[in-house]
């Protein structure tokens, strides 16, 4: 498995309903989650395969901003 992790804007439950489906259907059979006390409000995503361009893509259609951390 590969870990990904990823600084975001999601600072409110709001936000992160509105990411949620989409996660949900980018990231198939792989485990996510926020952080949305560090003050960079980390996604961490554990997969085979993150798609990260497509991530932070489909992200940004949505008005979020999403940088993976390297």
């Amino acid at each position: 498995m590969i870990v990904s992790v990823y600084k975001t804007n999601v600072n409110t439950k709001t936000k992160l309903r509105k990411v949620k489906p989409v996660l949900n259907r980018i990231l198939l059979n792989s485990k996510w989650n926020f952080d949305l006390e560090d003050s960079d409000k980390i996604l961490r995503v554990e997969s085979a395969k993150c798609p990260s361009g497509l991530l932070i893509s489909e992200l940004y259609k949505i008005g979020i901003h999403c940088e993976e951390l390297f």
